[in-house]
This record gives structure tokens, C-alpha cells and sequence, in this order.
């Protein structure tokens, strides 16, 4: 029922049908990027809103479709979204491809399958179109389309930037738990690579409001000798960190020496878990 509700809404264009649409002249797509955590691609719909393609910093980095409405839905309904070849391909069919759901005062969204399909039809000359009944107007329907005029080049300068963007976000490194070599400052080998994710994310993120730095020891070597290793661990890390461009202000550090273990001491696996440093970043 939902896909014949869709099918009337858009080919019932005879009566009291508002476009939205840039025209040639009118049609700009623009890439913004965040360093190498963020990237979009914007559209400007003249009199109605933005079309916002984004994708952060992840493993996937999953494609994001935004409808940025500058009057937001007053009712909970959904849009029809077409495939709709431009004015100078007169003749060609357009293809249902999607329905968009319209919440209340929230802009519209897509997630990452429709957002590449729609991407795909604007790099083939297509205009993608949405199609609602209006919900501040019984008697009007709505059609906002985003041209393909000029796009080409922007979605080439999008392509490039997502495949730049790191391979993980600030989720994946927030919480941080690193090892140590037995009676040494030096990490292990994986606790390395994870420490070099941290400081490749951090030269790229200047928001990181605070970050903490807790070591901890086994219980081998003797307690106060213990507590200054974690001490020397901590700090080494937060020159790590200092050395990247972090404000030293924003860094506190603590050496907990043998207290707060989280295994046993009597082995060999528990005693490398003990080994450890705590790392965790914070944002405004």
C-alpha cells in the first residue's frame, strides 16, 4: 500500500505540485572536510534546504544522507524518492528507488545503501526527487530534486577525501588499555600500533578536551620501585602525546605502581595484564 501511496503522491503532478530544484545556473555541490575524520558533500535546494551526503572517520565509513529542510515536518509521513532523468533525456522513464520517513521537527535521512544509489544517478546525469504530500497544505503535494548539473567534480573531491578519512573514530580509541614489557617503559608490539592510532587521531582532532593517563604495575620489583616505573610510564606517553601538538594542559597522568590489579600475579598472562596503561580522551 505504502509503494501506491508513493506511485499517486508522485505521478499526481497535475495539481498543486511545488518544486524545488537549483536550476543550471543555480546547481553547486561543495566538498567540507574535517581533517581526516569528517567529509561532506553539500547541495543547496533554493528556498527549501540543504542535501547533505557525510561520512566520518570508521572502520566502514558508512555513507550518511541528510535533507536539511529549512521548515521541518509537522506530522510523521513518508516521501517517495525517484530516480527522474533531467529535462533534456525527455522520454525516459523514472524509477522508484526508496521511501524516506518524515519524523516530526527532524530533518529527512538515508543510510548508506540509498545514499550510494542516489550518488550513482547523479554521477549518471539523473536527478534524484522526492515526493510528499505537504503537511502544512492538504490540497499541495512537494517534489525537491538535486540536480546533477556540476557534479561530477565535487563527488570526485568526495571520493578522494572519504578515502583519506582514518580507518577508525574517536568511539574506537576513547577507552584505551596498552601493555608493557616486563620491568620496562617499553609497550608490546600491539600496544605500539594502538598508541600510534591514538597519536594519528589526535593530530587530527584539536576538540580532545582532556585526556587521562593511568599506569599500573605487577607486583614484581618491589612497591616503590614499582610505583615509579608507572610513573616513568605515564609519563613517557604524555610526551608521546605533547610531542604531537597536544596541549600539555590538557594531559593529566598518574602512576598507581601495584595497586588496582585485574589479574592474578602468579602467572605469567596475569602478571602482563597487570602491565598496563589506561588511556582515555574526553570531548566538550
Amino acid at each position: 500500500m505504502l509503494c501506491m501511496l508513493v506511485g499517486s503522491v508522485s505521478l499526481n503532478t497535475a495539481a498543486a505540485m511545488r518544486q524545488y530544484s537549483a536550476t543550471a545556473d543555480t546547481s553547486h555541490w561543495n566538498v567540507n572536510k574535517s581533517k581526516r575524520l569528517a567529509c561532506e558533500l553539500q547541495h543547496e535546494v533554493p528556498y527549501y534546504g540543504d542535501a547533505i551526503f557525510s561520512v566520518k572517520a570508521s572502520k566502514n565509513k558508512d555513507l550518511n544522507f541528510n535533507l536539511d529542510m529549512v521548515v521541518r515536518p509537522e506530522s510523521y509521513q513518508f516521501a517517495g524518492v525517484q530516480s527522474v532523468p533531467p529535462a533534456w533525456r525527455a522520454g525516459l522513464p523514472a524509477r522508484d528507488f526508496a521511501t524516506m520517513k518524515l519524523l516530526k521537527k527532524f530533518d529527512g535521512e538515508l543510510g548508506n545503501a540509498n545514499a550510494w544509489e542516489m550518488l550513482t544517478e547523479l554521477e549518471k546525469g539523473n536527478f534524484p526527487t522526492f515526493y510528499y504530500k505537504d503537511w502544512q497544505n492538504s490540497v499541495d503535494q512537494v517534489s525537491v530534486a538535486l540536480s546533477s548539473v556540476n557534479f561530477k567534480q565535487a563527488y570526485w573531491a568526495f571520493l578522494q577525501c572519504r578515502d583519506e578519512l582514518l580507518p577508525y573514530s574517536f568511539e574506537d580509541i576513547a577507552f584505551t588499555v596498552m601493555n608493557y614489557k616486563s620491568n620496562s617503559s617499553e609497550l608490546t608490539k600491539d600496544s605500539q600500533k594502538r598508541l600510534d592510532m591514538i597519536g594519528e587521531y589526535l593530530k587530527n582532532d584539536p576538540e580532545i578536551a582532556m585526556i587521562e593517563i593511568s599506569a599500573y604495575t605487577d607486583s614484581y620489583g618491589g612497591r616503590e620501585t614499582n610505583l615509579t616505573l608507572s610513573k616513568k610510564r605515564a609519563k613517557a606517553i604524555k610526551d608521546y602525546m605533547v610531542a604531537l601538538g597536544v596541549e600539555e594542559k590538557r594531559i593529566d597522568t598518574e602512576g598507581f605502581g601495584e595497586k588496582r590489579h585485574i589479574a592474578d600475579n602468579e602467572t605469567v598472562i596475569g602478571r602482563g595484564k597487570n602491565r598496563r596503561v589506561v588511556i582515555q580522551l574526553a570531548r566538550p
